[in-house]
């Protein structure tokens, strides 16, 4: 048998004890958003520290400004130095009443003939950490050793915004160089295929004011005469898309990668369509670019979106007024390369160049990240990918978000590293929400999948 045959061997046969440190790691109350729960929180870091120097990690947990992140180093192994990342605090469990069954008391349960891990934390993310955790636990048990020179940073704030973790890789990015970060904090396709989730969607966010008489006006005296900022708004918002569902800001594309012809046939064999995507919310025809397929639209197409619209009157009954002001919110989602400071300044003049002259335009702007992308031809997401193919026994998938993970862009800024997010979430686990689950396939084979990428990567083996 080769080392890897043993590790995963020694993964199957451990399976109990490994959902026991599990269960210990779940039953710690880590919500980050209450202070009463801070407490709790370093204890959880101060068991996780723990938890790994068992495995020949030197580990600490160090003060943030706010909760403890836990970071951890070992020498061991040859090849390239990783910086897994992942985090140990868990959401609030309100309502309470909705679990079936306690939050912190974790156990085995089944949902449609499927064993799952019940629990706050099951699947986000301590769960996830720990099919990498475990996954080391059988290379050392087996080898002596962990396969790679490794890095762990586990932070305690990433459901409360990760408001202090900025700070901490930029003041600590010395210590946290790496080669290839690696992040489990994602999920599968679907139950029975894996992905790698290998670009996240940048953000531009913007709110506009549209201002036109200085006070509200009776609309029987000045109705047909001045201006209606909330019509001047419409009309602005209604020209960012044209007929065919495009966007229609000067140079808005410039940057989009196109998906590679082999990434759009994976995409095509996963059989999502308008139907069962829309459907689930009550709808069935895509509003995005028609040329292109529902998975295109939502995940490696960019979107200019009004969130959401207001001025006038709103209350109850009947006032009819001319209102002085309109204002809306508006968000971007970013792909490939590009740029959101420029997508920024053309979207301001756009909205300037349809004006009337009796109005002015006012923008408060927020956020403003690029996207993130896995190159195509990364050695890593090759070998991982293959990895995670033997494992399932089905082709995995690489796939893009159409949320953000913060850190990963902080990586990229930072610490000048790409990152592999793989993760065995999957869209019914419940997260954030009352009774969260894991599937036990998940945590299994989660923990197989980390030994079979681990040992591709290993210098050994290439």
């Amino acid at each position: 048998m080769s080392d890897l045959d043993k590790v995963l061997a020694r993964i199957d046969a451990d399976l109990d004890q490994s959902l026991e440190r599990l269960f210990a790691f779940i039953r710690l109350k880590s919500i980050s958003t209450d202070p009463a729960f801070a407490k709790d929180c370093a204890a959880c870091a101060d068991w996780f520290v723990e938890h790994v120097k068992d495995l020949g990690f030197t580990a600490e947990a160090r003060a943030t400004g706010g909760h403890p992140a836990v970071v951890a180093k070992s020498e061991e192994g040859s090849g390239p130095r990783i910086l897994f990342y992942g985090h140990y605090d868990v959401q609030p469990v309100d309502p309470l009443e909705l679990w079936q069954s306690p939050p912190f008391e974790p156990g085995i349960g089944e949902i449609g003939g499927r064993k799952v891990i019940r629990g706050r934390g099951a699947c986000d993310d301590k769960g996830q950490v720990m099919t990498f955790i475990e996954a080391c636990r059988a290379y050392k048990a087996v080898t002596g050793k962990l396969p790679l020179p490794m890095t762990l940073l586990v932070e305690g704030e990433e459901e409360s915004g990760s408001k202090n973790l900025f700070k901490f890789v930029a003041d600590n990015a010395a210590e946290l160089k790496a080669d290839i970060a690696m992040v489990c904090d994602t999920g599968m396709w679907d139950p029975e295929t894996p992905a790698i989730t290998s670009s996240l969607r940048g953000m531009v966010y913007e709110e506009v004011k549209v201002i036109a008489a200085d006070r509200d006006l009776h609309s029987g005296m000045f109705g047909g005469a001045a201006q209606n900022p909330i019509h001047v708004l419409a009309r602005i918002i209604a020209a960012l898309h044209d007929e065919n569902g495009r966007v229609t800001i000067p140079n808005f594309y410039d940057g989009v990668i196109e998906p590679s012809a082999e990434q759009k046939a994976d995409w095509q064999g996963l059989g999502l369509t308008a139907e069962n995507f829309l459907g689930q919310v009550g709808l069935s025809v895509p509003s995005g670019e028609k040329d292109r397929m529902v998975i295109e639209q939502i995940q490696s197409r960019p979107t200019c979106d009004a969130n959401g619209i207001w001025g006038g009157y709103i209350g109850e009954g009947s006032k009819t007024v001319i209102a002085s002001e309109a204002s809306a919110k508006i968000s971007f989602r970013l792909v490939g390369n590009q740029n959101p400071i420029a997508i920024r300044d053309a979207f301001q003049a756009f909205v300037r160049a349809r004006l009337p002259a009796d109005c002015k335009v006012e923008f408060i702007s927020s956020k403003a990240s690029p996207a993130v992308n896995l190159p195509a031809d990364s050695a890593v997401l090759a070998k991982a990918r293959a990895a995670l193919t033997e494992e399932w026994g089905r082709k995995a998938v690489t796939i893009g978000s159409g949320g953000s993970i913060p850190i990963v862009g902080d990586f990229k800024k930072v610490l000048g590293l790409d990152s592999l997010l793989v993760g065995f979430g999957l869209d019914d686990d419940r997260v954030h929400s009352p009774n969260e689950k894991y599937d036990l396939k998940s945590f299994h084979k989660g923990i197989r999948s980390w030994a079979r990428i681990l040992a591709a990567l290993s210098e050994k083996a290439a």
